[in-house]
């Protein structure tokens, strides 16, 4: 599985795009920051290049990834290579403020897959943690979801909320509109343009596609 991963990445993703990508994610995180505590622990699951982790402010950074991608973190960041499915066994628990997951559910296997990943990462966290999700919707983006070769489970806001429910998380927040599909979306595209397109909620109703889903423990 990590070699098709691997394959996949590289023909989605170039180098340009990557830099690219990250250029973007700066100004994402600086908008999720306020579910982050800046003297707090967070965990970053299926962190690929490590465009969240490496932009969010925190005292303790923590990644994993079923590939190695350590080469493309800051040293700051504790790289783990593991199956997000079985964290619980290589990370603490009951250690962690804040446990990230980006466009990363709908790769798993089925919806019973989504509940176990939403409960070991409610594991991992302390006591009032938060498993803070960014994820695309199919309701909203139709039959483009299915453009990703590697996309499985199909994931609305609903059954987000549901998945975290069955997990043993309280929904804490829920923007069902929140980024444009992907980061290849036609609009915004430049760090000022995402600035802007975060700083006025009405355009989020109109390019939103992704739900941003916090739960907390």
């Amino acid at each position: 599985m990590s070699e098709l991963l691997e394959d996949v990445y590289a023909q989605r993703f170039s180098d340009a795009d990557a830099a690219a990508k990250n250029a973007i994610w700066r100004e994402i995180t600086a908008f999720l920051q306020r579910y982050v505590p800046e003297h707090g622990a967070v965990l970053d699951i299926a962190c690929d290049r490590g465009d969240f982790i490496r932009n969010i402010s925190a005292s303790e950074k923590w990644a994993t990834d079923l590939r190695d991608v350590s080469s493309h973190l800051p040293q700051e960041v504790r790289f783990v290579q593991a199956n997000g499915l079985e964290l619980d066994r290589h990370l603490p628990h009951d250690h962690f403020d804040v446990a990230f997951m980006s466009n990363y559910l709908e790769h798993l296997a089925n919806g019973e897959a989504v509940v176990e990943q939403l409960r070991v990462a409610r594991a991992l966290l302390k006591p009032g943690g938060r498993v803070v999700v960014l994820q695309p919707n199919v309701r909203l983006v139709g039959g483009a979801y299915w453009d990703f070769i590697d996309h499985s489970v199909m994931l609305t806001e609903r059954s987000l909320v549901e998945a975290g429910e069955l997990a043993g998380l309280r929904t804490v927040e829920l923007i069902v509109r929140f980024l444009p599909y992907t980061t290849k979306s036609r609009l915004p595209q430049s760090p000022r343009l995402v600035r802007a397109y975060l700083g006025f909620r009405p355009a989020w109703r109109l390019l939103g596609k992704q739900t941003l889903y916090v739960g907390g423990k």
